[in-house]
């Protein structure tokens, strides 16, 4: 079970834009000891494990490596919306199966390789 996740950043305003854009939620900036993050909104009464965009000098962004899938309605809501906020489609709308619905890739404007999954 996941309980956090966190998404390097090198910038963190045009981080902050990008994620705003896509998923239509308020990111919300902190100083947290001097580490510089912005925290995606805590739903309390859906699924899924809440997270931060994170920047400081060990925290890289990369396509490679660990992948966190966001959970959508139907992920071509997202993805329509990745190019204008300045990213890049990596994979389009996929049908994993009939049990298991669709997935899609994106690489957000930091660089990081970012998934979404939705039942429909």
């Amino acid at each position: 079970m996941v309980g956090w996740f966190e998404i390097p950043v090198s910038d963190m305003s045009r981080a902050k834009n990008f994620y705003e854009t896509v998923f239509k939620v308020e990111i919300k900036e902190v100083d947290f000891g001097g580490l510089q993050m912005g925290w995606f909104p805590n739903h309390n009464d859906s699924e899924g494990a809440t997270g931060t965009l994170i920047k400081q000098e060990s925290y890289i962004p990369s396509q490679e490596g660990t992948l966190v899938y966001f959970i959508s309605k139907d992920v071509q809501n997202e993805l329509d919306r990745v190019e204008a906020a300045g990213g890049k489609i990596y994979q389009p709308k996929t049908k994993i199966s009939d049990e298991h619905g669709f997935m899609g890739v994106f690489i957000d404007t930091e660089g990081n390789r970012v998934a979404l999954h939705s039942n429909a």
